[in-house]
């Protein structure tokens, strides 16, 4: 088993002939293991840093503090090793299959380094450490495990899960009052900011703004260039503005979308220093929503919830296949019914001794028991009938 995390201590090594080695000084443990995970380990570090990143998240997202963000860090954390288990199972279950998400992943830094605007190798090494506390190398690792266990979820799971569309019929005639519509326009935009920028430089990005124009036209997918390219707080979500009813956008940009079906790009619009281009994501129109513009909709309603729970015994089948060791003290949420993960301590095993005469016993044993023969096997002698096989 390959170790990330080691303990040290100091040897005092005597050199000398017949001289041996001794361990002098007291050991310091450096990393605690909490769980074995077929060739990997869960360390507490691991566990720590897990839960300070939750509290971070329900802080500055949830806006909890006090006893209620305590509170719900503890409940939260419960599922800590279990989610840590999942994803070091999935992976390992990705290098099984031998799937490769190394394209992907090139691509995926590619765009972040463009997005960065960062053209220096090593400053843009300083701007990931930067930005994620993590070692370049080690965000790459997460984001390419982060990927493989998508595809393993995809490939192993998703495939088996299905929305007849018999049952995406029934919830619609049920349901028909949530699919009763005010009149809506959903856009996606790009910004590109002309900011500081001499009459040369602002013709260069209003050029940009007009090539970005003809790319979406033409069919690429809009979102994945207003993440590439767009200067707005929106790239990161693709560039998705949400809905708008009649009235709620400034009147000059209402005009130029709200008569326009899904997939309409708009010309470069010039707002103040910067370009800004709108798609119409979708027109939803006044009134009850007819069953082919919802379908969409019903169908990632009722698939999520079938998705989930198939998800949960997929891990469950993982665990049960998988060597697993988990330390007193802690609990895996998604433990597999029966499944023993009691921690064996090497240290605690008692050696077992054997003399030269019990191996001899042994191995007699083993040739008197091939010389037996075995009913109704060729090694069992043949009697003709009528015929006694004794002397």
């Amino acid at each position: 088993m390959q170790f990330r995390a080691v303990c040290a201590f100091p040897v005092f090594a005597c050199l000398s002939a017949g001289a041996f080695c001794a361990f002098a000084a007291e050991t310091v443990v450096v990393e605690e293991i909490i769980a074995k995970v077929n060739g990997d380990i869960i360390t507490r570090s691991e566990l720590d840093r897990d839960r300070k990143t939750l509290q971070m998240e329900l802080q500055q997202r949830a806006g909890l503090k006090g006893p209620e963000l305590v509170s719900e860090v503890e409940i939260r954390s419960k599922d800590g090793l279990r989610e840590r288990i999942d994803g070091l199972l999935l992976v390992s279950k990705g290098k099984e299959m031998s799937i490769s998400v190394d394209s992907e992943l090139s691509k995926y830094i590619a765009d972040l380094q463009v997005q960065s605007k960062i053209t220096d190798p090593e400053k843009f090494q300083s701007y990931v450490r930067e930005q994620t506390g993590m070692s370049y190398e080690d965000y790459k690792n997460e984001v390419r495990n982060g990927m493989l266990k998508q595809r393993v979820i995809r490939d192993q799971v998703g495939r088996g899960v299905n929305v007849p569309r018999a049952d995406v019929q029934k919830y619609y005639e049920e349901h028909k009052k949530e699919f009763v519509r005010e009149e809506r326009v959903f856009l996606r935009e790009i910004v590109l900011s002309a900011e500081g920028k001499d009459p040369a430089g602002v013709a260069a990005v209003e050029k940009k703004a007009k090539d970005l124009v003809a790319r979406g036209r033409k069919g690429e997918r809009f979102g994945e260039l207003a993440k590439a390219n767009s200067e707005s707080g929106t790239k990161d979500q693709f560039g998705e503005l949400g809905g708008f009813k009649k009235g709620e956008l400034d009147k000059s940009i209402e005009a130029l979308v709200w008569s326009h079906e899904r997939g309409h790009v708009t010309e470069p619009i010039r707002r103040g220093n910067a370009f800004l281009i709108l798609r119409v994501e979708d027109h939803q129109k006044e009134g009850q929503a007819a069953l082919e513009d919802v379908e969409n909709e019903i169908m990632e309603k009722l698939y999520t919830p079938r998705f989930q729970p198939k998800i949960r015994e997929y891990l469950t089948q993982l665990r049960q296949e998988a060597f697993l060791e988990i330390k007193d003290g802690f609990v895996d949420t998604g433990a597999a019914p029966g499944k023993e993960t009691r921690w064996v301590d090497p240290a605690q095993l008692k050696p077992e001794t054997v003399t030269k005469e019990e191996v001899a016993g042994q191995r007699r044993r083993r040739k008197l028991l091939w010389a037996v023969p075995i009913p109704g096997t060729s090694k069992s002698p043949k009697v003709k009938p009528g015929v006694s096989s004794s002397k």
